[in-house]
């Protein structure tokens, strides 16, 4: 399937697979069928690298769902949807995951720099070349796609840490280089878990019956997973990530648009389509930084697809406007960006915990601080984020509540979806 970074192509896509949304999804969404080159998996949305982008948002995408089918019928496709929500709550509340997946991973590399027998083993592993049929196969499908189905996932994260006996943060490492839609919050805590680091104690173990049975419609048949170990003994961390208050930014006043303002477009809010601006931007900004996911060279498919959608994304917010577009490199001075354009003022969508706000909020602290810069966040992460205090059934069950609460029905935006 060929990911085109535009709103245009993110809601054909929706469009296109919502009619699917329903039983069918939940009876066949486990399945690895593959792709046929030039043509999308029909079990699986795969709007991912869309949402994380921001180029749709969660509520549009529910929203759709209902509107074609019963809440009964749609509820295992929208559970997936909160589970994406879920994540980025969970770790807004525990911010020190984050930053102790950065220290780890800077450490394995480091370790492996001085270990040529684990440079081998990694490298094999990331060129495809272990000599286990399926997870070589998935290895070579994302490079080239920058998308693996999410049961692909899984394996290949349990193959790495419990067969091939890697460290967990390389292969986090591997998937944020390469995926579309290498979310922090999602990438990093879904690695945790197939490790025993989310849920304690609880991992998963990849087994080469359940791979055969789950790939059985490939193109060349059910791929071979021979050799895996039969036991996953749980990771296990020295330090500990207790959650934290969760701070939210309120919905902001009349008075922080009373001035000319910028609209900061980014990787994960890359269209201000989903926002709701009570006034146009004087001046939208893009402000692309794919290369900060990694020490390590991102692949051209994610590279490119979040920098295009940043662009794409300014040039429509301009035109849509009518004002001027700027770009914000990163060796740029923001504030001599908006000087020259005779702008203090900025509103952006919400940095999550993640690259994207190690990579921006240096400049963008003190303005949030002084308060000449805000951030919007959609009342369905609002809703949603409190709850994700511990484990998903905490959020899943609350699902009906939300949806009421943020009068997300099928009623909607629906309609303007279909295009």
């Amino acid at each position: 399937m060929h990911f085109e970074p535009s709103r245009a192509a993110a809601l054909s896509r929706l469009s296109e697979f919502i009619p699917r949304a329903g039983k069918a999804y939940a009876s066949s969404r486990n399945h690895d069928d593959g792709c046929v080159e030039g043509d999308a998996r029909r079990n699986v949305s795969q709007l991912s690298p869309w949402l994380h982008a921001g180029v749709i948002d969660e509520a549009e995408v529910i929203d759709a769902a209902l509107a074609h089918h019963s809440p009964r019928a749609s509820e295992k496709f929208i559970a997936e949807v909160f589970w994406r929500i879920y994540f980025k709550g969970y770790l807004e509340q525990r911010p020190t995951i984050w930053q102790a997946y950065i220290d780890d991973r800077d450490n394995a590399i480091a370790t492996m720099d001085q270990d040529v027998s684990l440079q081998a083993a990694y490298s094999e592993a990331i060129e495809g070349r272990t000599g286990i049929q399926a997870f070589d196969h998935w290895t070579r499908e994302l490079i080239a796609t920058g998308y693996l189905h999410n049961h692909a996932r899984m394996w290949f994260a349990s193959i790495w840490i419990f067969t091939l006996k890697l460290d967990w943060t390389l292969g986090a490492d591997f998937f944020l280089r390469h995926l579309l839609d290498a979310d922090a919050a999602s990438n990093t805590l879904s690695w945790r878990w197939v490790g025993g680091l989310h849920t304690k104690g609880k991992t998963y173990l990849a087994r080469q019956s359940n791979i055969a049975r789950y790939t059985a419609n490939q193109a060349g048949g059910p791929l071979k997973a021979e050799g895996l170990v039969s036991d996953a003994p749980p990771l296990v961390e020295q330090r500990e990530h207790p959650r934290q208050e969760l701070k939210l930014p309120g919905t902001p006043c009349a008075e922080a648009y009373s001035e000319p303002y910028a609209l900061l477009l980014h990787d994960e809010g890359a269209s201000h389509m989903p926002l709701d601006l009570p006034k146009p931007p004087a001046l939208v900004i893009s402000a692309a930084r794919p290369e900060a996911r990694s020490p390590g060279q991102i692949g051209d498919a994610a590279r490119d697809f979040a920098r295009d959608a940043v662009v794409r994304g300014t040039k429509s917010a301009a035109q849509a406007f009518g004002c001027e577009a700027r770009q914000w490199e990163p060796s740029a001075d923001l504030a001599a960006l908006l000087s020259e354009a005779g702008v203090r003022q900025v509103a952006l969508p919400f940095l999550p915990v993640g690259w994207t706000r190690d990579a921006l909020m240096p400049e963008l602290a003190p303005m949030l601080k002084a308060g000449t810069a805000v951030e919007l966040i959609g009342e369905l992460d609002r809703a949603t984020w409190p709850l994700a205090k511990a484990g998903f059934f905490g959020v899943k069950k609350q699902i009906e509540a939300v949806l009421a609460e943020t009068g997300i029905t099928g009623a909607g935006t629906a309609a303007s979806l279909v295009v």
